[in-house]
């Protein structure tokens, strides 16, 4: 069985015009080995770098980085796991190469960072006990989620193939970057099984009868200065 943590509860706040960029990062231990599911962006640096302190961890301790997809928001802070392995899509990078006409978030510099640094390809499959990657295409055409088999039941680490609990409702990705119709195949297929739900920009989800219900809300703290 494997066990997950989230250091960094996802949220979609917007300042007008711009997206704050605050993805969920997760981390997931199997069989002695720690694996954070995305980096975060930098506005959550110090609050992962918090996090991980809290649970007597530094980024040198981090097994492996999976980056579910390469925008700016969930890959920024690689830097922080320097003995990590990079474990990337590789339907993600060829996306990267050549990004969507409309799609602002894949930094100009996220390949040439990651051939300097060296990463390992991802496909579908298992990772580890309990721990499949499986694609999940629509908002990025590469994109790849993670299936945990956990104590408490299924669990999907949806990253942004479900940013929010909107997205379930619709049926629809918000930003689809994929052939329009993939989101909806994808979130239609991933909703059939897990008991549980970590949405790339939202708080845990939970199944309740046939719906999905949340506790608490996700703290933003803004001091002005």
């Amino acid at each position: 069985m494997a066990r997950y943590d989230v250091l960094v509860t996802g949220n979609n706040l917007k300042l007008g015009d711009d997206f704050l960029g605050i993805s969920s990062v997760v981390l997931v231990e199997a069989r002695g080995r720690r694996l954070l599911v995305d980096a975060g962006g930098p506005t959550t640096r110090g609050s992962l770098r918090k996090a991980l302190a809290a649970r007597g961890l530094d980024g040198s301790e981090i097994d492996a980085v999976m980056l579910t997809h390469l925008h700016f928001d969930h890959v920024y802070n690689i830097d922080l796991f320097p003995r990590a392995r990079l474990l990337v899509p590789e339907a993600e990078l060829a996306y990267a190469a050549a990004p969507h006409a409309a799609d602002d978030f894949v930094p100009d510099w996220i390949l040439p960072r990651l051939e300097a640094r060296g990463y390992e390809t991802l496909l579908a499959g298992q990772l580890e006990a309990g721990v499949e990657a499986i694609a999940a295409p629509g908002h990025t055409p590469g994109l790849h989620a993670l299936r945990l088999a956990t104590d408490a039941g299924a669990v999907l680490l949806a990253s942004d193939a479900i940013k929010y609990p909107k997205e379930i409702m619709a049926r629809a990705s918000d930003l689809e970057f994929a052939a329009p119709g993939t989101a909806t195949a994808t979130i239609d297929r991933l909703l059939e099984w897990p008991e549980r739900i970590v949405p790339g920009h939202f708080p845990e989800l939970h199944r309740k009868g046939d719906g999905w219900s949340w506790e608490g809300a996700a703290e933003f703290r803004l001091l002005v200065r």
